[in-house]
């Protein structure tokens, strides 16, 4: 087996391990409550809401801030649409159910975590620009990235990858941004 092979199956059988240990948790209301919450505000209500408040009270920063949060998280989702088509990796609600959640996935395929591209590709691009505001949005971010795993939505190296992607496209689009201005 080659280096490469070896590694994705490492990769397969720890998420599978940590699949069947989240599904099997009875998490506590109030956890169960916050990730239905924090995907749900990963739908995309949150980052419209927050470049909304931004362009209103974001000072001269505001439209290079909400560009590259926009540069970034657009980005982000077309490499999300093409790279889960080419992965064509199962969800693992496709696998085993789930002991509490019971959203349904927003289509067939697990990677990357498009949920968690788009928070990363935002929080990170305004925390660039307002670094104020760097903890509540990395928290947000990493809340929805936690709510795919626990709810069943997302493997955890869909998350992590997201997470990494997203990033990524939000320092691109903060330098590209800053280039042009």
């Amino acid at each position: 087996m080659t280096l490469a092979a070896s590694l994705v199956a490492f990769i397969v059988h720890r998420d599978h391990s940590v699949m069947h240990s989240v599904n099997r948790w009875a998490a506590p209301r109030w956890i169960r409550g916050w990730m239905i919450c924090a995907t749900r505000g990963g739908d995309g209500w949150l980052w419209y809401a927050m470049g909304l408040v931004i362009l209103l009270f974001g000072g001269e920063r505001r439209l290079a801030a909400t560009g590259a949060a926009a540069l970034a998280a657009g980005m982000g989702i077309a490499i999300f649409l093409r790279l889960k088509k080419a992965a064509g990796r199962r969800r693992p609600c496709a696998f085993a159910p789930h002991c509490w959640a019971t959203l349904l996935p927003p289509d067939q395929f697990s990677f990357p975590s498009g949920h968690t591209i788009t928070a990363f590709a935002v929080a990170v691009s305004l925390s660039l620009f307002y670094p104020e505001l760097a903890m509540g949005m990395l928290f947000c971010a990493l809340s929805v990235a936690a709510s795919r795993v626990l709810l069943g939505m997302h493997f955890l190296s869909d998350v992590v990858a997201g997470a990494a992607i997203g990033a990524g496209l939000a320092y691109g689009s903060v330098w590209l941004t800053r280039l042009a201005g």
